[in-house]
């Protein structure tokens, strides 16, 4: 199985590193200590001129909660306007309401909004009271993958879950497993889940990535 590797990236250079390392796609961000947010203008448009891989780029407008206030809404909006102007080729959000569920109705406006660029559902997704029922809400929806590991641990952690993921989303939807993916066990991941894409942080160290690459390709 050929397994694409994406890397989570908030600078030109790491974004560089990443694209060395194999990475197939970046996933850029702003502040990464919080979960990653919306980079700025300056930032897309610097990657985009620097790779030559997709870059898909993080509409969040802060950290913490995935419940977004109505100006909060707006401001996912406009940038989801922005980056696709600056040549996004796909984008990443998250939105929950207060019960915990996916809110259906702002990521059918988002995933709309994309004008048929891909988009993927991060890691709000393990913070959802039911994993199946968020699973579903974002099939109907239109997004094209979600970012997961299986719970709000590290995917080695949510072996069971992921595969249970895959097999429920086989043909439907992609399951990208991410939560400290490293070289040593991204090869254990693929072959007890059956996930076709691994997401993984990159620094400026692009061993990071091609160690990742190296043990998939195995």
């Amino acid at each position: 199985m050929n397994v694409l590797v994406e890397g989570c990236v908030d600078s030109v250079e790491s974004a560089l590193a990443a694209e060395r390392g194999g990475a197939g796609r970046l996933e850029l961000c702003a502040q990464l200590d919080v979960g990653g947010t919306t980079p700025s203008a300056e930032l897309i448009a610097a990657v985009k001129k620097a790779v030559k891989i997709p870059v898909f780029v993080m509409i969040r407008p802060r950290g913490g909660s995935f419940v977004y206030t109505a100006a909060e809404t707006d401001q996912m909006r406009k940038s989801i306007d922005a980056a696709l102007n600056l040549g996004a080729d796909g984008l990443v959000v998250g939105a929950l309401n207060e019960m915990g569920d996916v809110n259906r109705a702002l990521t059918r406006e988002l995933v709309e909004r994309a004008s048929l660029h891909p988009v993927t559902f991060h890691r709000a997704f393990d913070q959802a009271r039911s994993q199946a029922t968020a699973l579903e809400a974002l099939v109907e929806a239109g997004v094209d993958r979600v970012l997961t590991g299986g719970g709000p641990g590290a995917a080695v952690e949510g072996i069971d879950l992921l595969r249970d993921l895959v097999f429920e989303a086989l043909g439907r939807i992609t399951i990208m497993a991410g939560g400290k993916v490293r070289g040593d066990n991204a090869r254990s991941i693929v072959d007890q889940t059956g996930v076709a894409e691994l997401h993984a942080r990159c620094e400026l160290d692009p061993t990071r990535i091609s160690g990742i690459v190296a043990a998939v390709r195995s």
